[in-house]
């Protein structure tokens, strides 16, 4: 398996839309690992690690969210791998 940790910050309408929830279930339905959070400046961050066709399939996704979420972009870096063994809210 090929590792694929990344680096994620989320534009748009992403805070009070359930994003954070949708996002864990998401990923563990997907097999990937990390973690998502808020940003005081209504940004949503998180780290994916994984298979790389789980991870880019994790991130399209992500692009559309839950229904009342509005993503207008998807910052995306490269990371360092955290060891993660599951996906969860911070």
């Amino acid at each position: 398996m090929t590792m694929n940790p990344t680096h994620l910050i989320i534009h748009g309408r992403v805070q009070g839309v359930f994003y954070r929830d949708w996002t864990v279930t998401t990923a563990r339905q997907l097999g990937v690992n990390g973690w998502v959070r808020n940003l005081p400046d209504g940004t949503v961050e998180a780290h994916l690690e994984g298979d790389a066709e789980a991870v880019e399939t994790m991130i399209a996704t992500m692009q559309d969210g839950p229904p009342a979420a509005r993503v207008e972009r998807i910052e995306r870096a490269d990371a360092e791998t955290q060891g993660c063994e599951s996906f969860r809210r911070r």
